[in-house]
């Protein structure tokens, strides 16, 4: 009789664990709160507009080939990709903007406009950066963080500097002009922490960017959970939504199931894809590993207060991604983690996806998407909501040379509290826990529980980090945790490098 695994959440993480298990022979059934699959990565449908509500920006496409080739199948076969071009367009004071298209050869153009010599540096930069994501893509991310030696390669040992640089020194070595460098500093913000705190080494983020491109599948990213939730089902696993855990169950320190809806589901294997915070207050406080004081000290990405508009006109002078940096980049950061509180001038990002995929809003109409970053744990109200919805528009419309305030059909808004209502998310964090130099590989939280046996744990709280394709990795991390433990002597043994 196969062991059977019963997994908290149905987002990226959990849904990746699921389809390597079942894989492997396992009997698995998703637990999920909500009333749609994906974790943060849902959708709002609403007036023949289509919003992603979650994650918007699907980079690093290798890492979803090779999850789906890992079921000799591929990301093509449940949904359609394709490249932007531009992949993004960056607003700075003084109506200033830069464009990074689609090709490196592109951008090094575009960097030699703006500064005369840069494109030579940048050649070099990028460079160094591929061989970073070589490094840490192919061999790093999958391994599960228990031990240093885990990142003892002859390849790392040689990079062994990058890990006690930051990112921002690095690119401030070669880069003066103020737009180049923000544009250089952007991508680590998806590690959630300030570039000055991100180790070097994770300058691969910048190749990820230029060298491999931004893309967008036909219809938003919940396509790709779309896809995911019907492998798992094809794989044999049970996805029940609207089903929240109360508890884990424990005898005698073994996980032994968990209750749901007031009724007890036994299991062999309890793997948690929900915020690791949250999972370790289903258990008794005995058996949690880590304590509220432990949690209080580590350094957290960002919340974000997020608007879904409907706009009844195109709007003009947008892309697909859109970033407005035409304010103080290291004062927003401080306001997140250094003395958090809400900006007085906050950076925001704009996405319009009906700009290159029709479908996502009406004939003749745009949806919009406007994130603002913000420490987690800050106040929110509905009037610091519509006082900082005030503050962008207004700068979107100076930037973008329109007025589209008399054009919102509607808005709806979503930010620190709704992250805790919806996701059961640390102080309304939106993206978990950041990647600074203590907070990475074995330094993270625990894929698997020290003091429950048969309790795992899954996401973007633990290795190898924040992100969508981070949490890809992390549900093969922990499937392969879980079956070195409980192997199947029948079945082959999962690979994780």
């Amino acid at each position: 009789m196969s062991q059977k695994v019963v997994i908290i959440g149905s987002g990226f993480s959990s849904l990746s664990a699921s389809c390597y298990l079942a894989q492997l022979g396992y009997d698995v059934t998703i637990y999920e709160k909500n009333d749609t699959v994906g974790g943060r990565a849902r959708q709002l449908k609403r007036d023949g507009f289509t919003f992603d509500i979650g994650p918007s920006w699907y980079w690093m496409p290798d890492v979803f080939e090779k999850f789906f080739n890992d079921f000799n199948t591929s990301p093509s076969e449940f949904y359609t990709l394709d490249k932007l071009n531009p992949a993004y367009k960056v607003f700075f004071e003084n109506k200033e903007s830069i464009t990074i298209e689609d090709t490196l050869e592109k951008i090094y153009a575009a960097f030699e406009k703006e500064e005369k010599g840069s494109s030579d540096k940048l050649k070099k930069f990028i460079s160094a950066a591929k061989s970073n994501y070589d490094i840490a893509i192919k061999e790093l991310v999958y391994r599960p963080g228990i031990s240093p030696i885990e990142l003892v390669t002859k390849e790392t040992i040689k990079k062994i500097g990058q890990f006690f640089s930051t990112v921002s020194k690095e690119v401030r070595k070669e880069f003066k002009n103020k737009k180049l460098i923000q544009i250089l500093e952007f991508p680590v913000l998806f590690l959630g922490a300030k570039p000055s705190d991100t180790p070097a080494f994770y300058n691969f983020m910048n190749y990820a960017d230029f060298g491999l491109g931004t893309w967008h599948p036909k219809g938003g990213m919940y396509q790709v959970i779309l896809g995911m939730k019907k492998l798992a089902e094809s794989l044999g696993v049970q996805i029940l939504t609207n089903s929240p855990v109360d508890k884990i169950l424990v005898k005698n320190s073994t996980a032994e199931g968990i209750v749901v809806n007031n009724s007890e589901i036994k299991a062999d294997i309890v793997l948690c894809g929900a915020d690791y915070h949250h999972g370790e207050t289903l258990l008794e406080p005995k058996y949690r590993q880590y304590s509220e004081s432990y949690w209080e000290r580590k350094t957290f990405a960002p919340s974000s207060l997020l608007f879904y508009v409907g706009f009844d006109k195109k709007l003009k002078n947008i892309n697909h991604h859109n970033l407005f940096f035409d304010t103080d980049f290291d004062k927003h950061a401080k306001d997140i983690y250094d003395a958090p509180q809400w900006p007085e001038d906050p950076l925001f990002y704009a996405n319009f996806t009906s700009v290159t995929d029709s479908g996502s809003a009406p004939d003749g109409k745009e949806n919009g998407f406007f994130l603002i970053p913000l420490a987690p744990g800050i106040e929110d109200t509905s009037d610091l909501r519509e006082t900082y919805f005030n503050k962008i528009i207004t700068r979107f419309e100076d930037l973008t040379e329109q007025s589209v305030q008399n054009n919102i059909i509607f808005k709806e808004s979503f930010c620190v509290k709704d992250f805790i209502k919806e996701y059961n998310s640390y102080k309304g964090n939106a993206y978990g826990m950041a990647n600074t130099l203590l907070q990475t590989a074995f330094l993270r939280p625990k894929l698997k529980s020290k003091k429950v046996q048969h309790l795992f744990f899954t996401g973007q709280l633990t290795v190898p980090g924040p992100g969508v394709p981070p949490s890809l990795i992390s549900g093969k991390l922990v499937a392969g945790l879980i079956e070195s433990q409980f192997n199947l002597s029948s079945k082959p043994k999962l690979q994780i490098v």
